[in-house]
């Protein structure tokens, strides 16, 4: 049972750790993928392969992110925001579940303690929100962090619909508009960025005040 455990919990991290690693390593030849994908735009099916392909690597803390370089290039802003927000929500249900499942006895010992239960208190929609919508936050590390805290299912489906959407929508405007002059460092202007860091301070500031009229419910 322990060796068990030791696994599971062995398992997830090497998860993460190669997750992040394909994050800034970019071992995915996104360049090789567009090119291949540049001719099958005209048909259906290449909308599901996107979409459960980011499914698949979000499942597994991959870097199901790179995806947001291929759809938004490919098709207009709403369309390719459809598929970013499908793979990503998608994605995130597998690895809220799979994350959940690694880590069942480890939860199952400490849900009794006053740190978990602080933790699973600051777990609401506009702490994932805020999360989901900040420019540059890992998905994976919401997924998991989600399963593991045992994060309410409604909540994270609504934030992760909705910050996934907002901000691939945002990114994907910039991508599309920019066709062949695009370059990675357009998304760090403080135009673009800066309204995602705003929605994400305002759902913090929320948690801050629902936190604050709580405890003053209590006293």
């Amino acid at each position: 049972m322990i060796q068990r455990h030791r696994t599971r919990l062995l398992l997830l991290a090497l998860l993460i750790a190669l997750g992040f690693y394909m994050q800034v390593s970019g071992w995915l030849d996104v360049r090789l993928i567009l090119e291949l994908a540049r001719g099958y735009t005209q048909y259906w099916w290449l909308i599901v392969v996107l979409i459960l392909a980011q499914s698949v690597l979000f499942t597994f803390a991959l870097a199901g992110s790179v995806f947001l370089w291929i759809a938004a290039p490919l098709y207009p802003p709403p369309v390719a925001t459809f598929i970013l927000a499908a793979g990503g929500t998608l994605g995130g249900l597998g690895a809220y579940y799979f994350s959940e499942y690694l880590t069942e006895e480890w939860v199952d010992k400490i849900r009794k303690s006053r740190s978990y239960r602080l933790l699973r208190a600051q777990e609401n929609l506009y702490t994932l929100f805020a999360m989901r919508v900040f420019p540059g936050f890992p998905h994976s590390v919401v997924n998991y962090s989600s399963g593991i805290l045992r994060a309410r299912l409604s909540h994270f489906v609504i934030a992760a619909i909705l910050g996934i959407s907002i901000k691939s929508y945002i990114y994907a405007r910039v991508i599309y508009g920019a066709a062949s002059s695009f370059s990675p460092e357009l998304l760090l202007d403080i135009t673009i960025i800066g309204p995602l860091i705003l929605l994400s301070a305002i759902s913090l500031a929320l948690v801050f005040i629902d936190h604050k009229k709580k405890k003053i419910e209590r006293d």
